[in-house]
């Protein structure tokens, strides 16, 4: 978006709406399915407006890390591919796919929602390993919060493999499912001029002067936060954000 646009923007924003008609605190519109991929063990598609996600779940034996010995392990990445978006290049991870996984990451790993405990088969030998993959199919903004939310559905979703003769059979799937105790719930909010807004688009993110992420679970903790943008917030600001925050983290998972 050129420097002309964003004045357009900022004009939309001054009258209290955006391009798309939303206001400055609304989200566009959600929808969430699950149980699409039959080769993982638990799998979600999000649709955020016009931005859609894949997430998959694999579940697999492996060594513990060993300062861990009693954990299993969780591991959350994100793939940018040239199908979602135009100026995507295809090769290894970039910066942008890098933060993205992490910070979904970090938000699903700091509220404790998976019992990493529960994961371990024999101490210090064996634990199940648990590969959160996620690939956007469509990119138009806001890849983090509706990754989260892909991330956290599909993980709800997911079901051990069977264990025949001490191998795993991922061809059957067993009754026992993953235990997700707290649903962890990202929300973004960017900052252009003046103005906070809810759950950016692509044009929107692409003038952002700064943009916060919280990750906040049902009992109204925040597991993480995630600054972008070099613009600095002032305090205010940063209140608006965490009471916008609460609000639409309560939204969002009630559509769980």
């Amino acid at each position: 978006m050129n420097y002309t646009e964003k004045e357009h923007l900022l004009k939309s924003l001054n009258a209290g709406y955006r391009f798309d008609g939303r206001t400055l605190e609304d989200w566009r519109n959600l929808e969430i399915e699950t149980d699409l991929i039959s080769t993982s063990e638990g799998s979600a598609r999000v649709k955020l407006g016009n931005t859609e996600v894949l997430a998959g779940v694999k579940l697999s034996i492996g060594s513990p890390f060993g300062d861990r010995p009693n954990e299993g392990v969780l591991m959350v990445g994100c793939e940018l591919l040239p199908m979602a978006y135009e100026s995507i290049e295809s090769g290894p991870p970039g910066i942008d796919a890098i933060e993205i996984g992490r910070v979904i990451d970090r938000g699903i790993r700091e509220s404790k929602s998976v019992d990493v405990e529960e994961l371990c088969i024999v101490p210090g030998e064996k634990v199940w390993m648990v590969s959160v993959d996620i690939v956007p199919l469509n990119h138009d903004g806001n890849i983090i919060d509706a990754g989260a939310i892909a991330a956290l559905a599909a993980l709800k979703t997911t079901r051990f493999p069977e264990i025949v003769n001490g191998v795993v059979d991922y061809k059957h799937l067993s009754d026992k499912k993953l235990i997700v105790e707290k649903e962890p719930i990202a929300v973004t909010v960017g900052k252009i001029g003046d103005h906070l807004i809810i759950d950016p688009t692509k044009d929107e993110e692409d003038v952002l002067d700064a943009r916060l992420t919280c990750t906040i679970g049902q009992d109204g903790k925040f597991c993480s936060l995630q600054k972008g943008g070099e613009t600095p917030f002032t305090i205010d600001e940063i209140d608006q954000i965490f009471e916008l925050a609460m609000v639409k983290s309560d939204e969002i998972r009630k559509q769980l």
